[in-house]
């Protein structure tokens, strides 16, 4: 199985503006970082807008921000709203036309494999991709907060 870009971006877009907290990120900052175009950005974030995960602040100063934290939005959450489907086999999909579903092995450890892979990214949130703050701000071309300065003790 293979993601599409659209969860791949909607989660590095999530993880930026994680590490940008508590300041609003805007989208061309967030688009440059990764070297993609903003049109494509924007259609990706629009059902991150539209279930909670990504709210926008409009004016001049405005940009987007999470919408709930970090620790409470889940990789699962995240590539459910941005993956058409989980098909990982033709007997997967609505109207297929197999004279052994409900009968095939294949089916069976197929779906026990995609509840598995659920599984695993339900236990991983935003707020876990986005632990190294001050390194991935660095990277992502955002200045290092004075706090994160300081030497770890």
């Amino acid at each position: 199985m293979r993601l599409t870009r659209q969860s791949n971006y909607a989660i590095r877009a999530l993880v930026y503006c994680a590490v940008n907290q508590p300041g609003l990120s805007r989208v061309a900052d967030i688009a440059r970082a990764y070297g993609i175009s903003e049109l494509f950005l924007f259609k990706l974030i629009k059902p991150l807008v539209e279930n909670g995960l990504i709210e926008t602040v409009r004016g001049r100063h405005g940009g987007i921000r999470l919408g709930k934290p970090a620790a409470d939005i889940t990789l699962l959450e995240t590539i459910r709203l941005t993956e058409e489907n989980f098909a990982l086999a033709e007997c997967f999909e609505d109207g297929a036309d197999c004279p052994l579903i409900g009968e095939c092995d294949l089916n069976g450890a197929l779906r026990e494999a995609l509840g598995a892979f659920f599984t695993v990214l339900d236990g991983y949130t935003i707020a876990d991709l986005a632990s190294k703050k001050r390194s991935l701000r660095e990277r992502l071309g955002l200045q290092v907060a004075v706090d994160e300065m300081a030497p770890a003790h």
